[in-house]
């Protein structure tokens, strides 16, 4: 029997995936990403924005200051997508990933190989909502370029997360329950406001959630001001990707011992 890499065949998840979609295009699938915060976009940061002004203590455009954490959701989004309902569906009906058991393939090179796919479309969606901001004049330093890359963390997280929902899904009603926690995260993780207009215990309670995280790190870069706290953001994600993806790990482990 042949030998994979260390990562088991991740790579082969990854060109599965390719294939499957070859299609349509990325920009196509940019598309369809981008769509729904650029309405966001237009709602809340050109709308509301014309009416606010610049946002209090950062001194810049309301919509400046919400696109990068638009950006950020957009790419969470396209990350999930990938990683929720589609692969649940492949590993509850179509028995996809137990196929795979028969190769050379490991549980470990499963996992990987979807992450890396969800990390790719998140990476298409950056890109393309990135452009938008950029064609609406609301990219405010050089940094902002960064924000995408440093966006991939955000889909590995989320990712992540995604894989270890599919796991322990008990049909498709359970993606509700994933929809209950992800929509009050993306409306009072700063999305559209700072943190500093919460309470203290409030604001302790918002800056545990993973979703504020991965706004600060792209609000920080893409309004050009670099720290060390975003150090902290980055690390929160990777330890929070990390965890969920050893979760689910050991539950699809699990699963496909049955």
């Amino acid at each position: 029997m042949s030998r994979l890499p260390a990562a088991g065949g991740a790579h082969l998840v990854v060109l599965r995936n390719v294939w499957v979609h070859k299609g349509g295009t990325p920009w196509t699938m940019a598309l369809f990403s981008v769509y729904e915060p650029i309405l966001y976009l237009l709602a809340m940061g050109v709308g509301v924005g014309a009416l606010v002004g610049k946002v209090p203590g950062i001194d810049v455009p309301y919509a400046a200051f919400v696109a990068p954490a638009l950006l950020a959701a957009a790419m969470m989004n396209s990350a999930l997508e990938e990683t929720t309902n589609t692969v649940y569906g492949k590993l509850k009906f179509d028995r996809y990933y137990h196929s795979l058991l028969v190769t050379p393939m490991t549980v470990r090179g499963m996992v990987a190989g979807e992450l890396l796919w969800a990390a790719a479309r998140a990476l298409v969606t950056g890109v393309g909502f990135l452009a938008v901001i950029a064609a609406f004049g609301l990219v405010r330093s050089p940094w902002a370029i960064l924000a995408v890359p440093a966006g991939l963390l955000t889909a590995f997280a989320f990712g992540a997360f995604g894989l270890a929902a599919a796991g322990y899904a008990r049909g498709w009603h359970s993606f509700q329950y994933v929809q209950l926690v992800m929509l009050p995260m993306f409306l009072f993780a700063t999305t559209f406001y700072p943190v500093t207009v919460y309470t203290d215990w409030v604001r302790v309670l918002v800056e545990a959630l993973p979703l504020y995280h991965a706004i600060e790190l792209s609000r920080g870069l893409a309004l050009g001001e670099p720290g060390p706290g975003l150090l902290l953001n980055a690390a929160y994600l990777v330890v929070f990707g990390g965890v969920m993806a050893a979760v689910a790990q050991s539950r699809w482990a699990t699963l496909m011992s049955r």
